[in-house]
Order: C-alpha cells, then sequence, then structure tokens
C-alpha cells in the first residue's frame, strides 16, 4: 500500500502494523526524509524514531494520531514540502551560510525541533571568517545548529580540528597514510567510549559505519592527490585534553576532535538531548563536514 491508496480509497492502517507493509513503512518515511523530519537511510522497518517522528509531524500539522493512520495524515504528507512544513528564515549569519550551503550540496537538514545538526568547519573562527588553516593547530569550528522557529540557530561553537596533527601526520598508524576524513555529510556515529581501554577514555561519538578518508601518504598535511580510502577507522568525535591551540600532538589521529575536555562534556550532553538519541540510545549521528575555503566560495 502506498500514502496515496490510503487517500484514494479512504483507507485505515494501524501504525503497529507498518512492520509488515514495507511499501507503505519506506513511503512514509521517504516523505519524512524529505521534509527534513527524518534522517536516511529508508529501512523500512518503521521502528521507535520513525514512530516518535511520525507523531511529531502529526503533532506539527495538528492531525489526530493515536494508533491508526487515517487519509488525513495521509495527505498531509503528501501535500507538504520542506518549505511549507519548516519555512526558513536566512540572513548572512554563520548558520545561515552553513544552512545555505547544506541546501546546494543537497545535503539532510534537520528541521524538526529539538533536533540537533552537527557540523564541523575546517579553517574558520567563531565567527566563520576564514583563518590560514594552518597544519597541527585546533584552527576548525565544532558546532551545532538547530532550527528554531524557522531560524538556524548556532547552539555549540568551539575550537577543534577535522585534521591529525603533526605526530600522528609524520608516524601513521596505517602504512597508507594519516587520515583526513573526507568533506560531505555521513551518518556515521553512535555514543561509545574513546580510548575504551586506556586510562584517558571518555565518552564520545564513536564511528560505526564505514567513511571515506584521505590518506596523507606524502605528509603535506592535505588531502589533495591523496588516494581515498573507505572503512571503519576509529574515527571519533571526542576530546583532544587540553591541548594547546597552536599543537595538536597526539590529540588527533584524523578524528574529529574539540579541544577542552570540558566542553567536549557538553557537546556530550548536549548532542544526547536530541530527541532522536532519547528515543533510541543506538542512534547513529549524522556530522557535515566543511572545507571553510569551498562555504566561502559558494555562498560569502
Amino acid at each position: 500500500m502506498t500514502l496515496h491508496e490510503i487517500v484514494a480509497e479512504n483507507r485505515r492502517v494501524n501504525l503497529m502494523e507498518l512492520g509488515a507493509d514495507k511499501i507503505l513503512a519506506g513511503d512514509i518515511q521517504k516523505r519524512l526524509v524529505d521534509l527534513g523530519c527524518l534522517d536516511a537511510p529508508v529501512d523500512m522497518k518503521f521502528g521507535a524514531i520513525s514512530q516518535m517522528v511520525l507523531r511529531q509531524f502529526a503533532q506539527k500539522t495538528k492531525v489526530k494520531l493515536d494508533d491508526v493512520i487515517e487519509p488525513t495524515l495521509a495527505q498531509e504528507l503528501l501535500n507538504h514540502t520542506p518549505d511549507t512544513l519548516f519555512p526558513l528564515t536566512l540572513g548572512n549569519d554563520f548558520a545561515s551560510r552553513i544552512v545555505r550551503y547544506m541546501q546546494k550540496k543537497k545535503y539532510w537538514l534537520a528541521r524538526m525541533p529539538g533536533f540537533l545538526n552537527i557540523v564541523y568547519v575546517e579553517g574558520v573562527n567563531e565567527d566563520g571568517s576564514l583563518n590560514d588553516d594552518a597544519p597541527n593547530q585546533f584552527n576548525d569550528r565544532r558546532l551545532v545548529i538547530a532550527v528554531e522557529d524557522g531560524k538556524p540557530t548556532i547552539i555549540f561553537n568551539v575550537e577543534g580540528t577535522t585534521e591529525p596533527g603533526a605526530h600522528f601526520t609524520n608516524n601513521p598508524l596505517n602504512t597508507m597514510g594519516a587520515a583526513r576524513i573526507s568533506f560531505g555529510q555521513f551518518k556515521a556515529w553512535s555514543v561509545g567510549v574513546h580510548n575504551a581501554k586506556k586510562a584517558n577514555r571518555h565518552e564520545a561519538l564513536v564511528q560505526v559505519e564505514e567513511i571515506p578518508v584521505h590518506r596523507d601518504r606524502n605528509r603535506d598535511f592535505k588531502r589533495i592527490g591523496d588516494p581515498i580510502d573507505i572503512g571503519l577507522f576509529g574515527i571519533n568525535q571526542h576530546s583532544g585534553f587540553n591541548q594547546p591551540k597552536n599543537n595538536i600532538g597526539a590529540a588527533s589521529a584524523g578524528c574529529l576532535v574539540g579541544r577542552l575536555s570540558e566542553q567536549h562534556k557538553d557537546f556530550m550532553r548536549l548532542v544526547k538531548s536530541d530527541p532522536r538519541f532519547k528515543t533510541s540510545n543506538g542512534y547513529r549521528f549524522i556530522t557535515t563536514i566543511i572545507a571553510g575555503d569551498d562555504l566561502k566560495k559558494e555562498i560569502g
């Protein structure tokens, strides 16, 4: 069954039966993804997060949803676009520029209230202005963006790095070279423990899905011309152990790192407040990694 069939045939479907109707489950999920409510992939299982998101959609559109999907709700799912459901008000501020860039690149943006967007921008200052992006420095930004009343707002903005430091660039853990995460958007991190077997272990977002990295074989601290390697490499989002701003040291072998430990704890508290994590502790977080100079080139 499809949403169109529910409307055309005036059908009603029990929410708990969606798991047995993969076509309808996938149809609803795809609409929710397109509307900025549910992040991909469409798995056609319609688990706890999908159900929670559908209930929030029903609440937003003022349609009754107990345990039955009725034609009215199906019609609302079909009628809306992201800009009618959650219209955005964009300016020239840092958050708006990032959102414009994400839209241009066709990255997914969480628009649902309370849902968070994790973004790293390489080679920029706190206000989004470019810096020299010198190697072995915490000169990137770890950001969390929420859409509040249609306006994208940066609710977390701290020093970080998306790049390995000099130590692991010159002494790589992989014979192909140190890992430098590819720019893009990946759904690949869950709450877990970084350095689980070491004294400095701490809560972090740990890599649970394969992602692409550039292998800095020539040790020039750049991605240009480097071979791409795809896999599970332990590219976690963790603390930088209070390293000096001008020396990443051994704090990163290619992970996404926030420099200060207390700020990292704040980051973890914030991401765990996301309703998707509260609904399922195994939730996989999407993270977007942007080159600051490309943001400047594409958006200004």
